[in-house]
């Protein structure tokens, strides 16, 4: 009886230290969904909204992008369609890379001049920055790019059609 219970508890210190290996699809997916839809909605109402439109206009304007109306039509459509197909899982890889990029230049061109306070010490400098939305975006994004689609894509499908396999099997 002691020796069930010993290699229950064991079994149970293993998969909380190593996690569930079936379940390895899961997070991935919650986050490509999840990304994909606040890109899909927020691109989608640049799009559509005529408030939202001229706010990203006024702040690619102020900013400095060269090219503004070009940029923030450009802009929405990379984030509203790149949404769409991440939910889906169709061009995973592509659309991170581009939203990552969008992230990066808000990041270096809006938010480290108007989120961050002037005159901070490094430390204080790197919290705020790390409190940006566009860092924590990045961050999962490049996991994304990193770990692949996942089983439940349309890319996954692709790719079971053309017999291309990961090199970890996945």
């Amino acid at each position: 009886m002691a020796n069930i219970q010993s290699s229950r508890f064991i079994s149970l210190i293993q998969r909380i230290l190593q996690g569930e290996p079936r379940w390895q699809w899961a997070p991935i997916l919650l986050a490509r969904v999840s990304l994909g839809a606040f890109f899909a909605i927020s691109g989608w109402n640049k799009l559509f909204s005529a408030k939202h439109g001229e706010s990203l206009l006024k702040t690619m304007v102020e900013a400095g992008i060269p090219f503004p109306e070009f940029m923030s039509v450009f802009l929405a459509s990379v984030e509203c369609f790149g949404g769409m197909f991440l939910i889906v899982g169709f061009l995973s890889t592509f659309c991170s890379i581009a939203l990552t990029i969008a992230m990066i230049v808000a990041i270096v061109t809006v938010e480290i001049h108007h989120a961050i306070p002037a005159g901070l010490g490094p430390l204080d400098w790197l919290d705020w920055f790390l409190y940006l939305p566009q860092v924590l975006y990045v961050i999962m994004f490049v996991w994304l790019i990193i770990t692949g689609p996942g089983p439940v894509s349309v890319d996954h499908m692709i790719a079971r059609r053309l017999g291309v396999e990961r090199e970890d099997g996945a």
